[in-house]
């Protein structure tokens, strides 16, 4: 079995990122592969990535999106939270190596002008206010009030003046 590219293992991450309850759509694999790794790669790298991933039997196109299949679901499994997407990524490909694939299955069929017009569409996203799909919530703003059902400690007793 060949050994696993940066990119297949950039594109095993985002979709375990993108791909928790239902098949990602190719814009949300998109935006977790800008998250992750901090630029999108071109639009050629990725179609070849997905047929590579879909032939080694584990990537496959379901409901309009793509997700893990279950062997992809295992070399991802116990991926630290803590370690860093370096890190994860060689994680990744070291488990891969250890993987044969069974049998022979179908490659996912992309042309470069889907994955430019999703790449557009990301970007596109980006550019408006509060529309980034991944982006990190923005935290409450927090006042200094008490909040409620917390009690107030009693006031220290004044001090005496000596004279």
């Amino acid at each position: 079995m060949p050994p696993l590219n940066d990119i297949d293992a950039l594109l095993l991450l985002s979709l375990a990122v993108s791909s928790k309850r239902r098949p990602a759509e190719l814009i949300e694999i998109i935006a977790a592969t800008d998250l992750i790794q901090g630029v999108v790669p071109s639009e050629l790298r990725l179609v070849e990535a997905f047929s590579r991933l879909a032939e080694r039997g584990l990537i496959c196109a379901r409901d309009g999106g793509f997700m893990l299949t279950p062997d992809a679901q295992k070399i991802m499994t116990g991926q630290s939270r803590k370690v860093d997407a370096a890190q994860r990524m060689q994680s990744i490909k070291d488990k891969f190596s250890a993987y044969e694939s069974n049998s022979e299955h179908a490659p996912i069929l992309l042309t470069a002008k889907e994955v430019c017009t999703a790449i557009l569409a990301y970007r596109d996203s980006v550019k408006g206010p509060g529309r980034n799909l991944l982006a990190p919530r923005p935290n409450a703003v927090r006042d200094d009030s008490p909040r409620p059902g917390q009690r107030q400690r009693k006031p220290l007793p004044a001090r005496r003046r000596k004279d």
